[in-house]
């Protein structure tokens, strides 16, 4: 039986996120290829837990390659990129693969990454056992980033979350919901969030961006996502948490206006892209209230924090924007 990866709250912390004290999980080494490994997505799986990982490589090339944990801790990545087989339409280029996530929804887990085609857009593949992979049609037109789908159907229409972006190291970026009724075709887009204006939480005023996939609550959807400010030394990038309503969920119901975490140790301010704490994905129980929250830390390692569910709503809600 799969069970969350889990480390009690340090007796004098006062985070409503606290970090794994054995940070990072990942090394930026964990394959023999890999310059870094970061941004990555995890699902229960079996009698443990399969994920799919940004591995880039030592020419700096971005893929995503399976792999697989006992614990949700210690992980086995597979050495060689994810192959992909033809899904529901011919096969598409795609000069890189990056920043996956996972959403298991009726009987497969269907897997979303920022697709190299012509500029970034929104990759789609399924898989059922995490050894073969079937790419589907991208979801949108370049340029867009951070794509992540809702674990079930809404109003019987799957749900996507994405970023519409630029081609570069976007300077801005606001959240969007998207629809579609066979995963194929995409449309009814709406606008969820926006980034929030500079005097009312600066943290999140350059762009906001989707991360782990939405957990369903009493409350609503649960989402975390990554807000960032441009400071003088470059961008920074920290948590946020908000709730969106159950059937309608481009409507904010709660939105953070602190940061659950920004970068603080050394592993999160130091790396190839400084000063970056990047949510990817969740293991969660709602019995148990319990959340492990795994990050990409300055896009060179994967780490790990904890919290329990009913307080970051709370937050969420007493320190709503």
């Amino acid at each position: 039986m799969n069970r969350v990866p889990w480390q009690e709250k340090p007796k004098d912390s006062k985070d409503i996120l606290w970090r794994f004290s054995a940070n990072p999980i990942i090394d930026r080494y964990a394959i023999p290829t890999s310059n870094s490994v970061f941004n990555s997505a995890v699902v229960p799986f079996e009698n443990g837990f399969a994920g799919v990982f940004r591995c880039d490589n030592k020419a700096v090339q971005m893929n995503i390659h399976a792999g697989f944990s006992e614990d949700g801790v210690h992980w086995n990545i597979n050495h060689e990129p994810i192959a992909m087989q033809t899904g529901n339409t011919q096969m598409i280029d795609s000069d890189y693969k990056y920043d996956p996530r996972v959403a298991f929804i009726e009987d497969r887990y269907w897997i979303t990454w920022c697709n190299g085609y012509h500029g970034p857009t929104i990759g789609i593949a399924y898989t059922f056992d995490f050894k073969e992979f079937y790419q589907c049609e991208n979801a949108f037109l370049p340029f867009n980033r951070n794509g992540v789908l809702f674990p079930k159907k809404i109003n019987g229409k799957y749900a996507m979350l994405s970023r519409p972006s630029d081609n570069g190291h976007t300077p801005f970026g606001d959240i969007y919901l998207s629809y579609s009724p066979d995963m194929k075709y995409w449309g009814e887009h709406r606008c969820v969030m926006k980034a929030a204006p500079f005097n009312d939480s600066a943290w999140q005023c350059a762009k906001i961006g989707a991360g782990p996939v939405p957990i369903w609550t009493n409350e609503g959807w649960l989402v975390f996502y990554h807000g960032v400010i441009k400071t003088c030394n470059g961008f920074r990038y920290s948590v946020g948490s908000a709730v969106l309503d159950e059937n309608q969920p481009d409507k904010v119901k709660y939105r953070t206006q602190p940061y659950l975490m920004a970068p603080a140790e050394i592993y999160e301010q130091v790396g190839d892209v400084p000063n970056v704490i990047f949510p990817c994905a969740t293991l969660h129980s709602l019995e148990e209230d319990k959340l492990a929250l795994y990050y990409g830390a300055a896009d060179t390692v994967t780490a790990l924090a904890f919290g329990h569910i009913s307080e970051i709503i709370a937050f969420t809600k007493q320190n709503s924007l």
